[in-house]
């Protein structure tokens, strides 16, 4: 893949850590795509009990709208390091966002349940690629200079997507109807396409479709180079069996509080585990990339972050919803203060990430998020002490992301990004799944034996203590720039 930037020794030293126009351009047109799943995930569930009346759907089968949503992109996010290395990145992200917005337009006009479940399955299987191969994009064209101003362009999907898509949702449902949640990813889809198409950076060559002659520094002809690329793009098959039912079996178990399933999705990826380890070829995730001491720190934080991120994404709304008797449109609104928090901390601290050690910065992040967090445990907090505290939680989570997700490009060699990101995109799933199942099953026991301000209470306060486990990996990142 060639770079957004100019190349070597073309580009003025000057400039050499300069965010230009080509790569602004690219990264906008990447953050599109994550905006599109990740509203798509937030606005459904507001318009969940809607598509049940409409379609005549029990509670239990509507809530695979949800779930078979989820299970996609758990199962074929692992496939996008191969893929991108296979087909090229800016293909498989194109072909992605194209799967994602046809499935989108089936899904509005899904005439039964079923037919809507199955919608939804097409639709996780082209959104559970966009994010980890455009990051991986975004991070192999900025270059280690701008890694960390780039990568918290990147997490800004993260911040909006738990304020639009609930305020989104609320305005759909109540001047149209529910299929406008799906049917409004088409137009934005189309155009996200479109402009990849015009300002995505081409994809390199791979090994083995270069040019002709000798590899360079060796005496190997290109045909060992066909040979070698064709054995990197091979698609580990056992280990696609292995891991993706896995995964789609932990975020299941752990949703759904099945231990049977739980336990299947346990044992499926320790076997994956152990024929990664030992398998000659290339496996779908590399986990002798956590043999590297900077991976796996910032993977481990990453796995405890989306934990305390995507668990807050279901907390906090029900909260203004139950115990503030907020609208959905107002409790999207009242998270306000938390997206702009995390908009502007992220934006410093990325500059930032290039520039200091990271464990100050992830340190000074978690402390935040605690300190926000805190007023939600009180009992009966005014209104202005919870929009401060969410400005300052925001604020938190902007400046912990950015570097602990600098960290971990910076780890690995650049043709192994592919892999890192599919690795730690999985990763930051998985942990966004057992956060938000410990704390739905501490809600859910809390409201049977307790009053409703007091059970939510409990569960901040058990939000807490999740931050506060990322405090483990976060003091064994450097104190010093390296």
């Amino acid at each position: 893949m060639t770079t957004v930037a100019h190349r070597g020794s073309e580009r003025p030293p000057l400039a050499a850590d300069r965010l230009d126009g080509p790569l602004l351009r690219a990264a906008f047109v990447l953050v599109l795509g994550p905006v599109l799943a990740l509203l798509d995930t937030t606005i459904v569930g507001v318009g969940i009990a809607a598509v049940a009346r409409d379609l005549h759907g029990s509670l239990t089968t509507v809530q695979w709208v949800s779930a078979a949503y989820l299970l996609a992109i758990s199962t074929v996010m692992p496939l996008s390091g191969w893929a991108a290395e296979r087909f090229g990145a800016r293909r498989v992200w194109i072909g992605s966002v194209a799967l994602f917005t046809a499935g989108s337009a089936l899904c509005g006009l899904a005439w039964s349940m079923p037919a809507l479940i199955a919608f939804r399955v097409v639709q996780g299987i082209g959104g559970g690629m966009i994010q980890p191969v455009g990051q991986a994009t975004l991070v192999r064209a900025a270059g280690p200079q701008r890694l960390g101003r780039v990568l918290s362009l990147t997490l800004l999907p993260l911040t909006f997507a738990p304020v639009l898509g609930p305020v989104a949702g609320g305005v759909l449902l109540r001047h149209l109807d529910w299929r406008w949640m799906f049917l409004v990813n088409v137009p934005v889809g189309v155009l996200t396409v479109l402009l990849a198409a015009r300002f995505l950076p081409r994809d390199e060559p791979g090994p083995g479709k270069r040019g002709t002659g000798r590899t360079r520094g060796t005496g190997r002809t290109r045909e060992t180079g066909r040979a070698r690329g064709t054995e990197r793009a091979r698609l580990d098959v056992r280990g696609l069996v292995l891991l993706s039912p896995g995964l789609a079996a932990l975020v299941y178990g752990l949703s759904e509080s099945s231990a049977l399933v739980l336990a299947a999705g346990v044992l499926l990826v320790a076997g994956y585990a152990v024929h990664a380890l030992r398998t000659p070829h290339p496996p779908l995730i590399d986990l002798r990339l956590f043999a590297r001491r900077g991976f796996a720190v910032a993977s481990g934080n990453s796995f405890l972050q989306g934990a305390t991120l995507y668990s807050s994404m279901l907390l906090l709304p029900l909260y203004f919803q139950t115990v503030r008797h907020a609208g959905a449109l107002e409790a999207g609104l009242a998270l306000t203060p938390q997206a702009l928090g995390t908009a502007a901390a992220s934006l410093l601290s990325g500059r930032l990430a290039d520039r200091v050690a990271p464990r100050p910065l992830i340190l000074t992040g978690i402390a935040l998020t605690l300190a926000g967090t805190v007023p939600f445990v009180l009992a009966g907090p005014p209104t202005w002490l919870l929009m401060a505290a969410l400005a300052v939680r925001g604020a938190g989570l902007g400046v912990a992301m950015a570097p602990g997700m600098r960290a971990i490009y910076a780890s690995v060699p650049r043709d192994q990004v592919q892999r890192a990101a599919g690795a730690v995109n999985t990763v930051n799933r998985v942990g966004g799944s057992l956060g938000t199942a410990v704390l739905a099953l501490v809600l859910q026991h809390a409201l049977v034996h307790h009053a409703v301000p007091d059970a939510f209470s409990g569960a901040f306060g058990w939000a807490i203590g999740l931050s506060a486990l990322t405090l483990l990996p976060a003091v064994l990142y450097p104190s010093k720039r390296g």
